[in-house]
């Protein structure tokens, strides 16, 4: 019996070439997919790291809170105790979970970019204070500058999977404490229209900064009714401590209506205990501390719950921003987070490679994609940050951007239904032509279910050579600098940027 004849498809292969050199209609990899399938804790041992926070809490309580805060908190149920530290109950911190702030929109200056915080629904973005930048041209490390700072706002704003940009690195060419507060925020009103963060080096440097923010948004109060920067404050000292300067930025960020992303950065084994259960237990009593430092002031104010585990090389006390110790317990942070139903921040993808070599990218997809599947709503860090965070590179920005869609596509997981199990495609086929190239569904699936990399490489080695054998160093480097000659945006109205630079000390051009 003789064989069916094989059905020929219509088209041409450089029409089909083309379809699919397009951008896909629909991301396969969108940002805010829903998290939590990574859960290191067992539901035992995440109640025992619980009720030991709650312990510690309760009967070791805080030491060094400043004045205002312990009359609050005494008014709120809070005891002292015979060392002379407050002391929050079990019950009295409880309340305050139950009537914290749950979930809250990040707004973007443009309302394209705003999303909620909350659940488990996941966003990826940036963070860190590095004092260096890893030069495009001489591939070493130089002190970070102010100029630096604006040409990474500028490249994450081209970066699609950077769902918000926190400054990256400290400019340290401005030494007086208020113009690098001022000159920080100024760079990211001019080089991004996405949500954004900074830090105040003091309380009395908020009001100030925030009527930048209104004159930008186009009047007093303004920024207020649609807040698109978040205050990152380091509220705790370890080991179970206020700090008064950042309590003073707090209030006053309370006041002027600026979303609280409050960080906990505890070290293993030098500020907090090296094994991992107590470390978790102690950064969660800590991060607790800060919540209710907040909410007995304003229940329900948006606060970011950002416990972010740190590890150090107990043979030497280096700092370790990569590695399988801070990958699980910055997930594990997260779940406990999500425990609480708080919005939840932690900590990836620090790499402690100075160069953007193998050992960055396996610490770096090692420690996103651990806490991406965690369910943590915001990732920090997860952009561009190496040497142990002492450093950034805008090579490592644009390599990781692309690292961070495969990260996205894994938590989006699998899709199952009657038509994508492809039984009639799979009867057609066998009985048909034999292969799926063709197929409706073929093409349907290569947009929604795969992501295609720019930078990453799947030449045959042979095809790699004649391309110029380059490695992702320098394919990413070429990347950088096509965005930053291309990408040139100021988001300051001309007539706004006057006004700004008649009040304030602003050092770009």
């Amino acid at each position: 019996m003789s064989e069916k004849p094989r059905r020929r498809r219509g088209g041409s292969r450089k029409a089909m070439l083309e379809k699919r050199s397009k951008p896909p209609a629909i991301s396969p990899a969108p940002a805010g997919p829903v998290g939590g399938q990574y859960r290191p804790l067992t539901q035992s041992q995440l109640q025992q790291i619980y009720d030991t926070a709650l312990r510690m809490l309760a009967e070791l309580g805080m030491g060094d809170a400043p004045p205002a805060l312990t009359r609050q908190a005494l008014d709120c149920g809070a005891t002292i105790n015979e060392l002379g530290r407050l002391c929050y109950s079990r019950a009295m911190v409880e309340d305050i979970i139950d009537g914290a702030c749950k979930s809250f929109v990040l707004h973007g200056r443009d309302e394209a970019h705003s999303f909620e915080v909350g659940g488990e629904r996941v966003y990826f973005g940036t963070g860190g204070a590095a004092v260096q930048t890893l030069d495009l041209d001489t591939h070493l490390y130089r002190p970070s500058t102010l100029a630096d700072l604006e040409a990474f706002t500028r490249l994450a704003d081209r970066l699609q999977n950077i769902s918000w940009f926190t400054r990256c690195c400290v400019a340290t060419d401005v030494s007086d404490i208020f113009d690098l507060d001022v000159n920080t925020a100024y760079a990211l009103m001019r080089g991004t229209q996405k949500p954004v963060g900074t830090s105040f080096t003091l309380g009395s440097h908020v009001d100030p900064i925030v009527g930048l923010f209104d004159t930008v948004a186009g009047g007093e109060g303004k920024f207020a009714q649609k807040p698109f920067c978040k205050a990152h404050i380091s509220p705790i000292i370890s080991p179970m401590r206020y700090g008064e300067d950042a309590f003073e930025v707090a209030m006053a960020c309370i006041r002027r209506r600026v979303p609280i992303n409050a960080i906990v950065a505890a070290m293993s084994g030098a500020t907090s205990p090296a094994t991992i259960d107590g470390m978790l237990a102690a950064s969660f009593a800590e991060t607790l501390a800060a919540l209710v430092m907040i909410n007995i002031f304003e229940p329900g104010y948006p606060v970011i719950f950002s416990n972010w585990p740190f590890v150090i090389d107990l043979r030497s006390g280096a700092f370790c921003g990569g590695g399988g110790e801070i990958s699980i317990l910055n997930a594990a942070a997260a779940q406990l987070a999500n425990h609480i139903g708080v919005p939840s921040g932690v900590a990836s993808s620090m790499s402690d490679a100075k160069a953007v070599d193998a050992q960055m990218g396996m610490e770096k997809a090692l420690s996103s994609l651990a806490c991406g599947l965690s369910g943590a709503n915001l990732v920090y860090e997860s952009s561009g940050m190496m040497a142990s965070l002492l450093g950034a590179s805008f090579e490592a920005f644009v390599l990781d951007n692309e690292m961070l869609s495969h990260v996205y596509r894994m938590i989006r997981g699998i899709e199952v239904s009657d038509e994508t199990l492809a039984f009639e495609t799979m009867k057609n086929v066998i009985t048909g032509e034999g292969h799926f190239i063709g197929e409706t569904q073929t093409m349907q699936a290569m947009e929604r279910d795969y992501f295609y990399p720019k930078l990453g490489d799947r030449l045959e080695p042979t095809a790699w050579a004649e391309a110029g054998a380059r490695d992702a160093w320098q394919k990413a480097n070429t990347e950088v600098r096509d965005i930053l000659a291309q990408h040139r945006p100021n988001y300051i109205d001309p007539t706004v940027d006057t006004r700004i630079r008649e009040r304030f000390n602003i050092r770009l051009d």
